[in-house]
């Protein structure tokens, strides 16, 4: 299997022609150094096949599908609700998470959130690019961002852990094979309200991974983790 993957929107399938767009076909030929007759990995939600570069026209990479490398799997739903942060810190939990197996990522408003929208385009970027590198093939959802009372009326059944350094829980246990969803505050911390409210739904865990305060985007690397561990065991 090439070591080079890259993640291809349209329909994937054995004898397929067709073209990268600019920006791939720039980092193929100009910064891998991919000639006429070589190999390269093409993934998305059909699976993986490997490519072979045919022509390289106007700086245009156009290729073959010559062989299916493996299927898609259903990966186990791990979501992420988080409320935005600054940038490169949103940019980097946007990442590991998606490395570590993330399936979803759901953006919350909540009374304390700084920043209040998020730059889409940016993120799926991210989400793509980790992905190719990570070796997985089902690409991560990113929702629209919502507020966190919306989120949680429509998540009463979804069991849902909640990072609470004040929660005396410190343990993971997962019965079931429905989605999982980890819940991380604002960089401020949920209001008292807010606390409250999420404190009386049952379907919500809160879980202290560590005596210290952490930084969302850690918080939400971390827990996901341990999450992503204990599923293996």
């Amino acid at each position: 299997m090439s070591n080079i993957r890259l993640f291809f929107s349209e329909s994937l399938y054995i004898n397929l022609k067709s073209k990268l767009d600019k920006t791939q076909s720039h980092y193929i030929h100009k910064v891998m150094r991919i000639k006429e007759g070589q190999n390269f990995s093409l993934f998305n939600q059909s699976g993986e096949f490997e490519a072979k570069v045919e022509n390289i026209i106007r700086g245009i990479v156009e290729f073959s599908v010559e062989k299916k490398l493996r299927s898609a799997d259903n990966p186990r739903e791990i979501w992420l609700a988080f409320t935005p942060i600054k940038l490169n810190y949103l940019n980097l939990m946007i990442q590991k998470a998606t490395e570590l197996g993330v399936t979803r990522f759901i953006p919350l408003l909540s009374d304390r959130t700084v920043v209040r929208k998020i730059n889409e385009k940016r993120v799926k970027k991210i989400i793509v690019e980790a992905s190719e590198q990570s070796n997985r093939l089902n690409l991560p959802i990113l929702d629209k961002l919502k507020k966190l009372e919306d989120f949680l009326k429509e998540n009463t059944d979804t069991t849902i852990f909640f990072g609470d350094l004040n929660s005396d829980n410190k343990k993971i246990d997962i019965q079931s094979d429905e989605p999982i969803c980890v819940l991380i505050g604002p960089e401020g911390d949920f209001s008292i309200k807010e606390r409250e409210i999420i404190s009386k739904m049952k379907n919500i865990i809160p879980l202290n991974i560590n005596k210290n305060i952490l930084r969302s985007e850690t918080a939400a690397i971390s827990i996901i983790s341990i999450i992503s561990y204990s599923l293996l065991s």
